[in-house]
């Protein structure tokens, strides 16, 4: 059980981890870590890790980087908090979260583990090949989200509707387990034509994602 924690990087993800670590009595210093935790940018993880000498346990809580961005450590893991996380809130938002694990050895698996159960995640294994299917996993379920209500709202907008109208209904469809309604769900094709040739009319930029997104339904 690692209790001496250096953080590196104070973003989103950096300051919910380092603040979740201090309410449970681990000891945060830049002195003798026992675990240096790189909550720095994808893109500056290698040259993060390869700036640190060799010793302590270092990790990563990027969902799409592999291990090896950890060279030249050997005693090594990750912890991606599978949660959007934004500034102005604080260690709350990992409460309920689940934290894709990865590690090459057992005792790192183990330490990988405990670090996600400090932060009050539920964990699961992920091997570094599947990193780019999990991690799209969590693009589709979370980024493109906003890209929809985005979208919704324009459209919302457009016709002098209160664009904070379409919540409820978002809200509501994930309480409701995401149970399909709607016209594709009934069969009703002229609805979703309709609905094409008005945004070809009067918002063509939307046109093409709401067929793409209409023919996946489909499926």
């Amino acid at each position: 059980m690692l209790n001496r924690v250096r953080v590196i990087g104070l973003g989103r993800a950096g300051r919910a981890i380092h603040d979740r670590l201090a309410e449970g009595g681990l000891t945060l210093t830049d002195e003798d870590p026992e675990l240096v935790l790189l909550c720095v940018p994808d893109a500056s993880i290698a040259e993060v890790a390869a700036g640190i000498p060799v010793g302590p346990w270092i990790a990563h809580v990027s969902g799409a980087t592999m291990l090896s961005a950890l060279d030249p450590h050997r005693r090594r893991f990750s912890v991606h908090p599978l949660q959007t996380l934004v500034r102005g809130r604080g260690a709350e938002q990992l409460d309920g979260a689940w934290a894709a694990i990865s590690a090459e050895t057992p005792e790192a698996m183990t330490e990988a583990r405990d670090l996600a159960e400090r932060l009050g995640l539920r964990s699961f294994e992920i091997a570094d090949a599947d990193r780019a299917i999990y991690h799209a996993a969590a693009v589709i379920g979370g980024n493109f989200l906003v890209t929809l209500h985005r979208a919704a709202t324009e459209l919302l907008e457009s016709v002098g509707a209160p664009p904070e109208a379409i919540v409820p209904l978002m809200r509501r469809t994930i309480e409701n387990g995401f149970e399909l309604t709607g016209p594709i769900a009934r069969g009703d094709t002229a609805t979703v034509d309709a609905h094409l040739a008005a945004l070809e009319a009067r918002a063509p930029h939307l046109a093409t994602m709401y067929r793409a997104l209409a023919e996946a339904t489909q499926r």
